[in-house]
């Protein structure tokens, strides 16, 4: 990145929630690592408890944004205001729920001078759980039947159909939980449909061990920069809380098939489940960075960075190989700051000037 005034680049999903993190401060983290002060980060979120927004170290002023579900207009009103304050250079969206409308709205952010570097609608949708089988099968790569539903009532009559427990229920944006019977399936189906809203997806359980894979779509189907990661301790939601880096040509030849054959762009994770024949099963595809994505700076390929640099529109710089047997353990710690931090948050819906710690 050239001499100059910092860089202003905004990152969402500055959550920390122990059992489901949002990838925001990791991906901010990884940004400080790279480029020190010659950026301004801009933490976005859509709480004021997001923890984030008050580290100053990775974060330099923090706003809320209003939630996808209030739709385009809102959201796009939101960050008009905040650019005027901000002047926001690049724009790095890190929620699933908010893409389809950070998709719809990239032109819009272009003309106030927001850059982005985002799939468009339909490889989006392509990559959609309800939608994976049909990927899998054009990628050439192993997929569990899943199944969109609208009620319930196929927990009751799946056996039927040829499905048996136990299988996973998941939302359309978050949430999967292994279910043992149609009880258990029904109750997770409301649970996850009040939350997330419909459809709801049923999925053939596969047994074996899951590993995930993280990368860099360039928008003509390279793939750049992957790191593999075997899971060593996960949350009650599934979510990674310890893994270590892996190399394994099989795993990187599936995501660089499911990359081409969607000419994916911008940030990626791919889960899959090896197993028992040793192949590997497609599991989800997120259309960005995962919370775990501070690993890929520890190995020596800071993702996050590589994507701004194309954002920018330079070169993609050469990397490292990512070096297998690297671990991550998560953590969880209390940050302590002044009332009126918050307050700014809430009353005003943002904060632009540093926070003054408070210590003992």
């Amino acid at each position: 990145m050239n001499a100059g005034p910092p860089l202003s680049v905004a990152v969402t999903g500055m959550n920390a929630l122990p059992e489901n993190p949002g990838p925001g401060l990791a991906v901010a983290r990884c940004l400080r690592e790279a480029y020190g002060n010659r950026i301004r980060i801009i933490g976005l979120s859509y709480d004021a408890l997001d923890p984030g927004l008050y580290l100053h170290e990775y974060c330099d002023s923090a706003h809320l944004l209003s939630y996808p579900r209030n739709g385009t207009d809102a959201i796009m009103a939101r960050l008009r205001e905040i650019q005027a304050h901000e002047r926001i250079d690049v724009l790095i969206p890190c929620l699933d729920s908010e893409l389809p409308l950070m998709v719809k709205l990239a032109p819009q952010l272009q003309d106030l001078g927001i850059r982005t570097f985002l799939p468009d609608a339909e490889q989006l949708a392509r990559r959609a759980k309800d939608r994976l089988g049909e990927l899998a099968q054009a990628a050439g790569v192993q997929s569990p039947e899943t199944r969109r539903l609208t009620r319930p009532e196929f927990f009751q009559q799946c056996e039927e159909e040829g499905w048996s427990y136990p299988m996973v229920v998941k939302g359309v944006f978050y949430d999967a939980k292994v279910v043992r019977d149609a009880e258990e399936a029904t109750h997770t189906f409301r649970a996850i449909a009040a939350q997330w809203g419909l459809p709801v997806m049923a999925q053939k359980f596969m047994p074996g061990e899951e590993y995930n894979l993280t990368a860099v779509g360039d928008g003509r189907g390279r793939m750049l920069g992957e790191v593999m990661m075997k899971k060593r301790a996960i949350t009650t939601k599934g979510k990674a809380w310890a893994g270590i880096t892996i190399r394994d040509d099989a795993l990187a030849e599936c995501a660089r098939n499911l990359v081409a054959a969607l000419q994916w762009k911008g940030p990626l994770e791919v889960e899959a489940i090896r197993d028992a024949h040793g192949d590997y099963q497609l599991l989800e595809i997120n259309p960005r960075f995962p919370a775990w994505i501070y690993l890929s700076h520890g190995v020596g390929r800071n993702l996050p960075a590589l994507l701004l640099e194309m954002v920018l529109g330079h070169e993609p710089p050469e990397m490292p190989q990512a070096d297998p047997g690297v671990m991550f353990i998560r953590y969880a710690q209390e940050i302590v700051v002044p009332l009126n931090a918050f307050e700014s948050l809430m009353i005003d819906g943002g904060r632009s000037q540093p926070i003054l710690r408070i210590v003992s």
